[in-house]
This record gives C-alpha cells, structure tokens and sequence, in this order.
C-alpha cells in the first residue's frame, strides 16, 4: 500500500526541464496564463477604443486590412505601395455616396450598425446556395473589420467585428463612419479609397463622379480586384444598372446622427 501511495504521488508531478513540478504549481501556472490572456484581450480592446474615439479628429493613414494587402504585394514586388488619397466628406459626390448605400447598406442611416433582417436574408440565401454568396455586413461592421481585422474568416474574428461595430457606433455619427469607409475601402488591387478610385478608372476627383459612374464603382466593391480586370463583366453591368435605378432612393446620413 504505501508503494502504491508513493506511484499516485508521483503520476501527480510532470517531469518540466527534468524537474517535477507539483500539480498545484501546474494550475498556478495555468490560473496566471489565463489571466494574462484575459489581460491582453482587454489591452486590445482598450487600444482599439481608444482609438475610434479620436478618429472623431483624427484621419487614418493606414488600416489592417491595407497593411495585409501591402505585404501581399510586397511579396512580389518589394518597391510597391498603395494608392490610397484621403479626401474630406464634402469634396465625395454625392452620387457615390448613393450608389454605395445603395448596393452595401440601405438602411445604414437607420440601423445601430446590424442589419439584422439582411442578415437573415443573407443566411438563408447562403443556405440555400449551399456556400457563401451573400454577407449581410452593414457599411459599420465592414469598416470594423478594414481598420483593425485581418480578412480571414473565423468565429473569433466576427466576435471581434461585432464588438468593435458597437464601439463604432456609440463614439462616432454615421456622417463619420461613412467617410471613413469611402476612404478605406478596397477599389482594385493595392487601390483604397474613391479619391484613388475616381483618379484610376474616370481620371477625375472624388467630387466629379457622375451617376453612371458612380453605380459603376459601387458595383465593384464586392470584388474589387476581379471587376478591376473585367470591367466589362455582365454582372457588374446589371448590378450597376439596378444601383443607378435606385439611387435616388438613398438617405444620406445626417451630421450628428
């Protein structure tokens, strides 16, 4: 019997750097490892909101998502760089200001950052495809995951995405958040924002754009880098012929809504 004690007491202790470290010394260890990643979390977030409060003054320069895509094209070509101009809302056409709300998010001025029914409509259509054909992201949660996500597709990151859209919500007016995504927001490869847009495909400034033209660019965003090669798509034709249909239905956010 006391061979026996001695052989449980043993199983007990992990053998570490050939020492063997007590079972309660393991879940001391586990108990501070977890409070340490609970720590970080909480860092992260309080960074992360801290940082949407000043872009009530302050213009990014750069977002997550322009980073990832510069190392992208980095890989291939060490000398390249982003075309990205930010340009303030007042000089935006109000025509592509439209045409966007219109083909991303209708009831942008009206929602607290989730869409819940187009969400629904987006799973179900989702479902019934068999794949992901639709997303649902409001224009909010779509600038959450620009300026602080990467672009991959998990659980944690749409956790992540909801939470930094209420913060967004809460500490900025929807006449802010919507000029922060038509500067952020992807337009071809290694190309952001619709001054840069406006310059490559019309040879124009933001404040230029027409209708057509500017159905034409918010068809593209939902894929930039493919419609920047096919101008011609069929697809991206009747998306942007139904856009310019119903452009004039668009409510535009007001300032300090």
């Amino acid at each position: 019997m006391k061979l026996l004690a001695k052989s449980l007491r043993l199983v007990r202790r992990v053998p570490i750097l050939g020492r063997a470290i007590p079972a309660h010394w393991r879940q001391f260890r586990l108990r501070h490892l977890l409070w340490g990643a609970l720590a970080l979390y909480l860092g992260w977030n309080l960074w992360i909101f801290t940082y949407i409060v000043s872009l009530n003054w302050i213009n990014p320069d750069m977002t997550s998502f322009m980073s990832e895509q510069l190392e992208r094209l980095q890989d291939d070509d060490p000398d390249a760089e982003l075309r990205y101009q930010w340009v303030p809302y007042a000089k935006i056409s109000r025509h592509i200001k439209r045409a966007l709300l219109v083909a991303e998010d209708a009831k942008f001025a009206e929602h607290d950052g989730f869409d819940w029914a187009g969400m629904q409509h987006a799973w179900e259509k989702n479902l019934k495809k068999g794949k992901i054909v639709a997303g649902g992201s409001t224009i909010s949660q779509q600038l959450a995951k620009n300026l602080f996500l990467s672009s991959s597709r998990t659980p944690w990151r749409k956790a992540e995405e909801a939470l930094i859209t209420v913060m967004l919500e809460t500490f900025l007016d929807k006449q802010r958040i919507f000029e922060l995504y038509l500067n952020v927001i992807e337009w071809g490869n290694g190309l952001f924002g619709v001054e840069a847009a406006a310059r490559k495909y019309y040879h124009v400034h933001a404040s230029q754009l027409g209708p057509s033209q500017a159905a034409q660019l918010a068809a593209m965003v939902t894929n930039p880098r493919y419609y920047q090669t096919h101008r011609y798509d069929r697809r991206l034709q009747r998306k942007a012929s139904i856009i310019l249909q119903r452009m004039r239905q668009a409510d535009l956010p007001q300032p300090g809504q």
